[in-house]
């Protein structure tokens, strides 16, 4: 296209762009601002008359300044409007293109309208075609169609007869017969082939059969396990077409491996009856390792190496065994033989080297993957319920040795003795055998059952120490009220002696190595509470027989005489006779109580006031007997082999200075040096022991009491045991008479 057409298809520009027209309002608007801006420049400018002589020059300036401004503005509106006049000549021509382009498309859309309508018409014939086609197809096929029915019925029978790879070959040709003509068919199912998928299923039943048989097949009929197997893995190898689901026979036939060997050995029927879980754990234990060497050398052969069947054997009998366990837990409670065998089966037997462990199994088992037989928490439960039922038990048979001991005390015999004459029940050791036994067995097991068993064994003690203690004193007091006489009341309590000895001498074989040694402190505890109250009930026996010989002391016969303390030196030797009978330390403890028993019982006999010296040689009569007293129950007690230091009876020679003192303004004195040897005298038995004497005055008696509190404290060495504070204080005599009561 030349310039000149060119030139002619430019649009021609409006009026407005090339001659003047009327001026907008906003130009004159900012005309008016700039001639006013430009007066105020100005009249700053020339302000001064002197700035005047350079108005030229400013006007020269700004004349120059204007026509630059005008100048580059020109050149802005020109460039502005060729652009403008470029850009509207583009628009034209692309409206005459897009004119163009909807012409082509509206013809292109008739043209598709009419060979639609033309496809339309060819319908029919396609359809004639597609039939054909299909015809041609079923003509070409149709001899072998027409021998399915007979190769299914064919292959139903190498089922029933067991020949499974025959079967399998039948079945793969009836399937690619079915594929060959489901393409040309266009996707059409003939009903010949209708019961091809019950005969596939047949088949996979037929081999998971097989394989739930291994065991027995790998003896009997090893060509049909290894038939079977041979079946799943072609199967499995096999390509599926698209649109089928695949057939997973080897899953099945593993699955299947695992069902068979469950059900022999971990059916629900043969779960165990309460009382027979020790026989089926020994059965288990002989026969779990039997059907992993029968796997190893007959099954593993006849499958693929990729089968580890040594594995899955081991796996499979397991879990068989872990989820028979969970259903064993899981019912009645088991009884303390079961749990303590299953305890002892599954923590130590199972995973040993006569079972899963065998050196024989080799790697192959990997029996280190298996998850273990035994939660913590069956664990838990089975520990729990093994030590309640033996706690049970226990405590019954200790109860039973116990109520045997109990009958034994009304015997009219003494209690029996061992060959060193020694009084002796099997009762102590009976119980310590029952108690450390149970502790023994369950180290077997685990340390936590031990523990359990320790605190067990330590708690059914602590009750039969205290039911025993509990029936020593119903025994004591139905012999002293007179319900239940006992021949030999006192031999026995002794014999208890002896049963406290033997516990606490052996109690410490209850302690499992290792364990803090303050764990029996409860039990020494209750041994040595048990020890002082047969020593109790044994002195309560000896008070009750001098009780009466003491009636009469002090009076004026035992001043001038010493038979009734001879007396009492004959009861106290005749009831000492058999303490000889018990083992050491507890002899020493029971001659010491008794010549404290004794000494104590003579201090109530002179605190009670029946005896007023009446001059000095009453008093000196007085002092001599007690000299002597104390002389003859030391020469007793330390025949009867009580120690001359574990003597309480110098306490006599003590009162016997402050009856012997014949000056009574030194009586504070005497009674300061008594309160240094007992601290425990009080006020009151001074004052008795000051009536004793019959010389004290008032004033005498005051000054005493003064130095009994105001006397240094005493040494806490000593060495004395107390006595005064267990002797009752004879009551206060009053200083003024009172109003019902004749004066003295």
């Amino acid at each position: 296209m030349d310039s000149a057409a060119k030139d002619k298809m430019k649009p021609a520009l409006p009026c407005g762009f090339s001659c003047s027209g009327p001026e907008w309002p906003e130009q004159e608007r900012a005309e008016q601002l700039a001639r006013g801006a430009a007066l105020k420049w100005a009249s700053g400018i020339f302000y001064r008359p002197e700035q005047l002589t350079r108005l030229g020059q400013y006007r020269s300036r700004e004349v120059q300044r204007t026509c630059s401004l005008e100048a580059r503005i020109k050149s802005v509106v020109q460039s502005y409007l060729e652009g403008v006049q470029t850009g509207v000549w583009q628009l034209a021509r692309a409206l005459e293109a897009v004119q163009g382009t909807r012409e082509a498309l509206s013809q292109a859309h008739e043209l598709l309208k009419s060979m639609a309508q033309a496809s339309q018409s060819l319908k029919p014939l396609r359809e004639q075609v597609s039939q054909h086609k299909q015809l041609q197809a079923l003509s070409q096929l149709l001899p072998r169609l027409q021998a399915v029915p007979a190769a299914m019925a064919h292959t139903q029978t190498l089922i029933d007869a067991q020949r499974l790879l025959e079967a399998y070959v039948s079945l793969r040709e009836l399937e690619q017969l079915q594929e060959e003509t489901w393409a040309p068919l266009g996707g059409l199912e003939l009903p010949v082939f209708q019961g091809l998928g019950l005969l596939a299923e047949a088949l996979s039943q037929a081999v998971e059969t097989a394989a739930m048989a291994a065991r027995k097949l790998a003896r009997e009929d090893p060509a049909l396990l290894v038939a079977a197997i041979r079946v799943a893995e072609v199967e499995a190898g096999r390509t599926t077409p698209v649109g089928q689901a695949p057939r997973d026979w080897r899953q099945r036939c593993l699955r299947a491996l695992q069902r068979g060997l469950e059900q022999v050995h971990f059916s629900t029927t043969t779960l165990p009856e309460p009382g027979a879980l020790a026989r089926w754990l020994e059965a288990l234990q002989v026969a779990l390792p039997a059907e992993l060497a029968t796997a190893e050398a007959l099954v593993a052969p006849c499958c693929p190496p990729h089968y580890k069947v040594v594995q899955l054997w081991a796996h499979t009998l397991h879990n068989g065994l872990r989820r028979s366990l969970q259903q064993l837990l899981a019912g009645p409670e088991l009884g303390a033989a079961d749990a303590f065998a299953l305890l002892h089966w599954a923590l130590h037997v199972y995973l040993g080297q006569e079972m899963m462990g065998s050196l024989e199994l080799g790697p192959e088992a990997d029996v280190s993957q298996l998850e273990p037989l035994l939660t913590l928490e069956n664990i838990e439960q089975l520990e729990a319920t093994f030590v309640a039922k033996v706690q049970a038990s226990v405590a019954q048979w200790l109860q039973k040795a116990l109520d045997g001991e109990i009958a034994e005390w009304g015997r009219e015999q003494e209690p029996n003795t061992d060959p060193s004459g020694f009084y002796h029940s099997p009762m102590p050791a009976i119980v310590l055998q029952i108690l450390a036994e149970n502790i023994r067995v369950t180290s077997l097991v685990s340390e936590s059952l031990q523990q359990r068993m320790h605190g067990m064994a330590l708690s059914e003690l602590g009750v039969f120490l205290r039911s025993f203690s509990d029936a020593l004193i119903r025994f004591s007091r139905d012999h002293l009220r007179g319900e239940a006489m006992a021949p030999h009341y006192v031999p026995y309590l002794l014999a208890a002696f002896n049963h406290q000895t033997a516990l606490s001498s052996s109690v410490s074989s209850l302690q499992p190595d290792g364990v803090a040694s303050g764990i029996l402190a409860p039990i020494e505890a209750a041994l040595d509470e048990l020890q002082r109250r047969i020593c109790r009930l044994v002195l309560e026996a000896l008070q009750l027989e001098l009780q009466p010989l003491f009636e009469s002391v002090p009076s004026r016969r035992w001043l001038s005489s010493s038979e009734l303390l001879d007396c009492v030196c004959d009861q106290t030797s005749r009831f000492c006779r058999d303490f000889w009978r018990v083992r050491s330390p507890a002899v020493k403890l029971l001659l010491a109580e008794a010549e404290r028993t004794v000494v104590l019982q003579y201090l109530r006999a002179l605190m009670q006031g029946r005896l007023v010296c009446r001059d000095a040689d009453e008093r000196t009569q007085a002092a001599e007997r007690l000299r002597h007293d104390a002389a003859q129950l030391k020469e007793l007690f330390l025949r009867l082999g009580l120690e001359e230091n574990s003597h309480c009876a110098p306490v006599l020679l003590a009162l016997r200075e402050l009856l012997n003192l014949r000056d009574p303004t030194l009586l504070g004195l005497e009674v300061a040096g008594l309160r240094q040897q007992f601290p425990d005298v009080s006020e009151d038995h001074v004052s008795a022991l000051l009536d004793l004497r019959g010389d004290v005055s008032r004033e005498q008696r005051q000054a005493a009491l003064i130095s009994l509190q105001d006397g240094s404290p005493p040494s806490p060495l000593t060495g004395h045991r107390a006595l005064f504070s267990l002797v009752p204080a004879p009551t206060p005599s009053f200083s003024s008479c009172l109003p019902s009561g004749p004066c003295s």
